[in-house]
């Protein structure tokens, strides 16, 4: 499926190698609290490692607003990869990303060592995809990887611009594990495919929606989105999420799915409250909702439906959760999908990342699924059938 240069390509022996990760982490007071993006970075920094090359680490972290903001630095996370690697990751602590304590740590290392810089997104630029930090990212190095899948949507110097100014451009393991796992699923799938698509918005997933169309056996909806989809079906929705401007989409992907003999599935029951509060009294509803009610899960009905639909699946591609997970009552349609597919036999399941990664791993169904993304909304963006700029900028094979 990948067309593009890896690590496993490349001689690195003695070679100066810039490795974009994705160490975008949830942190809190200081602290790390959910570190899948530093596990998944590991076998790519390790093979470099092993290879005899002087390993040069850089991510962005957070969204600061205002330039460099010691809540978005990346020392903890030098920490947890010395504390998973066995050896010092000498942190560059500078706000200008490629500084003078950057210089000195690149140009003292030996091989195997390795390196991490500052949050890239302390250089305004990062995002604007700037030739200035394009060119000093690239003066360290002589080789240089991307492994963020999570930021190769983005035309950013540290995922597109530097690759303009190294001769030798690769993918690591987990860019490469992510491309064959979704792109094989979308293009190459072992049939029944299905594609469960939830989360709040139809608008976020319109393009999705329109591609997939063409590609699954069987799509089913849940979340926010489905009730766009049951306002177009006639129902009465009450407070439910609506965007009333995509009423008119949601009749035509209905109209599609039919024309192109793939199930499209909707909720036959919901669970609803008066109010957005886990502990408000609740119902389970078929048809339609009082104008005061509000569907926050999909229903017992639905659980079981959706479940049969995935039990021959074979490939099955799951984004966006069900209902409001984080929310103890509401969050069994969430629960019945993962069920449902951790007990398939001889299928391969892949979570597309974001909300749905998020609650898989909370719900303890991490280890049972095939694959789960580490991009949000590069998986999303791939799924629409969308280049991915990261990916295109490195050296074809």
């Amino acid at each position: 499926m990948l067309n593009k240069k890896t690590v496993d390509d490349i001689q690195l022996k003695g070679k100066k190698v810039l490795v974009r990760c994705d160490f975008n982490v949830p942190m809190k007071d200081g602290v790390i609290t959910d570190e899948n993006r530093i596990v998944a970075a590991l076998p790519t920094i390790k093979k470099l490692i092993n290879d005899g090359g002087q390993v040069i680490l850089c991510s962005h972290m957070g969204k600061p607003k205002n330039g460099p903001e010691e809540k978005f630095s990346l020392a903890p996370v030098a920490k947890r990869l010395s504390e998973h690697l066995g050896k010092e990751v000498v942190f560059a602590n500078d706000d200008t990303v490629v500084g003078e304590n950057a210089k000195a740590a690149v140009a003292a290392m030996n091989d195997g060592d390795v390196v991490l810089l500052q949050n890239t997104r302390f250089r305004k630029e990062e995002t604007k995809n700037g030739e200035e930090l394009s060119k000093e990212l690239a003066s360290l190095c002589e080789v240089y990887v991307n492994d963020a899948f999570g930021a190769a949507h983005r035309a950013h110097c540290s995922t597109v611009g530097v690759t303009q100014f190294v001769d030798t451009a690769v993918v690591g393991y987990l860019m490469e594990k992510e491309i064959n796992f979704l792109g094989n699923a979308v293009d190459n799938p072992v049939r029944p495919f299905v594609a469960i698509l939830g989360g709040s918005k139809v608008s976020d997933k319109i393009n999705v929606i329109n591609n997939l169309l063409n590609k699954v056996d069987t799509l089913i909806i849940g979340g926010g989105m489905a009730y766009t989809f049951m306002k177009a079906q006639g129902y009465e929705i009450g407070k439910s999420l609506l965007e009333e401007d995509k009423i008119e989409y949601a009749k035509e992907m209905m109209a599609k799915a039919e024309e192109k003999g793939v199930k499209l599935l909707l909720p036959v029951d919901n669970m609803v409250s008066k109010e957005f509060n886990n502990d408000a009294p609740f119902r389970a509803c078929e048809g339609n909702l009082e104008a005061d009610e509000m569907a926050l899960d999909i229903g017992p009905k639905t659980q079981a439906m959706y479940a049969e639909a995935l039990a021959d699946a074979k490939t099955v591609v799951w984004n966006g959760p069900m209902g409001v997970f984080e929310m103890s009552n509401f969050a069994k349609g969430t629960v019945a999908i993962a069920e449902a597919l951790a007990s398939l036999k001889d299928a391969t399941t892949i979570i597309g990342g974001g909300d749905s990664a998020a609650a898989v791993n909370q719900l303890g169904f991490g280890d049972k699924m095939s694959h789960i993304s580490t991009g949000g909304g590069a998986s999303l963006e791939f799924l629409e059938g969308k280049e991915l700029p990261g990916v295109v900028a490195v050296n074809d094979k």
